[in-house]
């Protein structure tokens, strides 16, 4: 149950990343004023990370990945290239795509300017979701 809330998630916070990150990108081109629903769809993309995070934590420690890791030790699993994956590289990945997501929406704040607020966003949401996209596990997850 909780990996398919992963699985199905995953299309949320993608969705949600995205959307900040395009309305960062159109702010900062065209020099609009930083305004309420600016905030509000950064905002999605850093609360859909962090129950993304949660539900990732959940399918991580009732993996088979971390059962190996706990019973055969990390050597076997950094052998295998797909547990090595699933157990270090996915979850390493995506907890800083999550910090650089919540450091974003963070510096955001403290900018006087709506093109410093909208640079902001678009440079750690843009860095957040190359990272997202890059180790997804699109063989498992389409």
């Amino acid at each position: 149950m909780i990996k398919m809330l992963h699985s199905v998630w995953a299309w949320v916070i993608l969705a949600a990343v995205l959307i900040g990150f395009i309305n960062a990108l159109v702010g900062l081109m065209t020099g609009k004023p930083f305004i309420n629903k600016d905030k509000t769809l950064s905002l999605l993309g850093l609360i859909t990370g962090h129950v993304q995070l949660l539900f990732g934590l959940g399918v991580y420690f009732v993996s088979a990945g971390y059962h190996a890791m706990k019973t055969e030790g990390m050597g076997h699993v950094m052998k295998d290239s797909a547990m090595r994956n699933q157990v270090v590289e996915h979850p390493l990945t995506m907890i800083i795509a999550i910090i650089l997501i919540t450091i974003g929406f963070s510096k955001h704040k403290t900018k006087s300017t709506p093109s410093a607020k909208f640079k902001t966003i678009v440079i750690f949401y843009g860095i957040a979701l190359l990272l997202i996209l890059a180790k997804i596990p699109w063989g498992d997850w389409i």
